[in-house]
């Protein structure tokens, strides 16, 4: 993943409430899954190997959140399952199929996630961060990121 896409999710996961939070971890499960394939495609086994384990943390944080008091929590932990032992073929195999297989179920759960992430108007998880009101702007010969508001505390409480 490139330093302005980390950037960038880091900067959204400052103003993310829950539900955006799990759009987020989706979005960057799929970024590393395309790593994983990008470095499969290239025959570099360290780099397959290491997007792999970060598809792989993306997923156990998405196992760790769910509240398993509920029916869907535990159908969503059986989708995690079957993605992780895609995962684990994968390693095993070097091969890319069950790459896509876990692909498609993210991606399926993404869609349905970012229509719920829609109708959620709770408050950003992280409290006292910098909020983004500009956004980027252009100056010569580059692009450059305005934040409003960048006080001295920058997230941290006194």
């Amino acid at each position: 993943m490139t330093k302005e896409c980390k950037q960038q999710f880091t900067l959204r996961i400052t103003q993310a409430n829950k539900t955006e939070m799990i759009v987020i971890l989706y979005e960057m499960l799929l970024a590393y899954l395309d790593e994983a394939k990008n470095a499969h495609e290239q025959s570099e086994v360290q780099e397959y190997r290491e997007a792999l384990r970060k598809v792989k943390g993306c997923l156990d944080e998405l196992q760790a959140s769910l509240n398993l008091d509920y029916e869907l929590a535990v159908r969503l932990f059986s989708l995690y399952m079957y993605c992780n032992r895609e995962l684990i073929k994968a390693d095993i195999r070097k091969e890319t199929e069950p790459l896509s297989n876990v692909r498609r179920v993210i991606e399926n759960l993404l869609s349905a996630y970012r229509e719920l992430a829609k109708q959620d108007t709770s408050a950003p998880v992280m409290q006292n961060s910098q909020t983004v009101y500009a956004g980027l702007t252009y100056g010569k010969n580059r692009l450059s990121e305005n934040m409003a508001e960048q006080g001295t505390n920058r997230g941290f409480r006194a």
